[in-house]
């Protein structure tokens, strides 16, 4: 398995962190230098080891690199790829870990022109809702899947390269076309986010907010877990998988409004039909394991 000499991470959160730390447990990785927007999260990243130094630029960073993680929101792809290009040398990979690809592939084509096949695009799915330094972890991606949305400027070399890098995380990688990844992950993972922001959004908004939240149990803590994920991230993640987004938000008000009537009716029998037909598929996905609710 070849090392990766030096390799740069530009956004060294929970995804881009981890992704290092994982690297540096394999022994893949000689020098780990680290980009941001902020040189406090920078220092952070420094003193918990994640990477070996902070660059001055892209000129610093970039010179002799292997690779080159993007870890930053999907909506700031495009601005820091225009601003690494005149630096990029022929043997440097480049990858991200952004959560849609068809904005991401369209902005990398926009900035990179030429050297498009340079940059391999890539989702963990990893999450957490904590973010920054802090929460990365070396076996974040331990047992994940990563997919990777390979371009046709890519070459067999580059894919392999960069599927290396994640097995060698732990990860169980996969491969879809950028428009399949952005539409399934529309409705099993944007939905559930937006999901999530709207009902912690609602409660807050009502003048017994405090009484709500202080009664609120495992439930609704577990349902509205991701509603603490990084904002700005999922902001742009919204606006650029919109058109899939909106699509599965329909679906879901549909659905939404079969469970109006079934209630609105009293009809108990239509109701359970329903709620036993949904916890037949989750178990099913989750491995049979049945879960009962406090509440």
């Amino acid at each position: 398995m070849a090392r990766f000499e030096k390799v740069v991470i530009c956004g060294v959160g929970l995804i881009g962190g981890s992704f290092a730390l994982a690297l540096k447990a394999a022994g893949l990785v000689g020098e780990v230098v680290g980009l941001g927007r902020r040189s406090e999260t920078l220092e952070d990243a420094l003193h918990l080891g994640i990477i070996d130094r902070i660059g001055a630029d892209w000129s610093d960073a970039l010179n002799d690199a292997d690779m080159v993680f993007l870890g930053m929101p999907v909506g700031q792809m495009e601005a820091v790829l225009l601003s690494m290009v005149p630096y990029l040398s022929d043997h440097t990979l480049i990858t991200d870990g952004g959560s849609t690809k068809t904005d991401v592939v369209a902005s990398a084509r926009a900035a990179l022109g030429a050297r498009i096949g340079q940059f391999v695009p890539g989702h963990p799915i990893a999450g957490a809702e904590r973010s920054g330094p802090s929460a990365a972890q070396p076996e974040l991606f331990q047992g994940r899947r990563v997919v990777l949305t390979p371009l046709a400027e890519n070459s067999p070399a580059c894919v392999d390269r960069v599927r290396v890098a994640w097995e060698a995380c732990g990860a169980q990688v996969c491969n879809l076309t950028p428009e399949r990844h952005d539409r399934t992950f529309a409705a099993v993972s944007h939905l559930p986010h937006l999901l999530a922001y709207a009902l912690v959004h609602e409660i807050a908004d009502r003048e017994n907010a405090d009484q709500l939240f202080s009664f609120a149990a495992s439930g609704f803590r577990d349902f509205t877990r991701i509603a603490s994920s990084h904002p700005e991230m999922w902001r742009d993640i919204c606006l650029a998988n919109r058109p899939a987004l909106l699509a599965e938000l329909d679906a879901y008000l549909t659905q939404l409004l079969r469970i109006r009537v079934l209630l609105a009716s009293s009809d108990g029998p239509g109701l359970e039909i329903l709620f036993d037909t949904a916890r037949k598929a989750r178990d099913a996905w989750f491995g049979g394991q049945g879960v009962t609710s406090e509440e």
